[in-house]
């Protein structure tokens, strides 16, 4: 099981911005993210939620290979590629991978309207190279399943060098 790691960000762009670093982090073998979603609340309290991984487009390309693949077999190749894109992209939407999206709903309810919270699920990272990276964003800590001195001293962090606290 990963690390759960939410940040409240003062916009959508501030936390869409995190999760680029993170990614480009991440390409760098500091960080290895499991999943990540990013909601917000409108100016009218609806919650969005902005996944990191598209399901739908990946199980349609999943099975859209396989069904060629098995298709080409009884040779019908595009009827295969059909039926399994179909039945890929259909499997993707109904799966929910990583963060439950009913958790990210319910933590993010108070949530001020124009504010983000990113959700981070972590299975490995570099914590003495990722926080000071991750600084710049600011961000305040939502809710973590780490223990109470791990959870204060990635505050500690992003409170060192953020000239844009949440809290403004």
């Amino acid at each position: 099981m990963g690390t759960l790691v939410a940040v409240v960000y003062k916009d959508q762009s501030t936390a869409n911005a995190a999760l680029a670093k993170l990614r480009d982090l991440s390409s760098q073998y500091l960080i290895e993210l499991e999943d990540a979603v990013i909601v917000t609340k409108n100016q009218n309290g609806k919650i969005q939620l902005h996944q990191a991984v598209n399901l739908t487009a990946a199980g349609a390309t999943s099975g859209a290979f396989w069904g060629m693949l098995i298709g080409l077999i009884f040779f019908i190749p595009i009827g295969g590629l059909v039926i399994g894109a179909i039945m890929g992209a259909l499997g993707g939407k109904l799966s929910d991978y990583g963060i439950d999206d009913n958790f990210a709903k319910q933590v993010s309810s108070k949530l001020e309207p124009g504010k983000a919270v990113l959700f981070l699920m972590v299975r490995k990272v570099t914590t003495d190279k990722v926080l000071p990276e991750m600084a710049q964003f600011g961000g305040e800590i939502l809710q973590t399943n780490l223990d109470a001195d791990a959870e204060a001293r990635i505050q500690a962090a992003l409170d060192a060098d953020s000239p844009s606290a949440v809290s403004e």
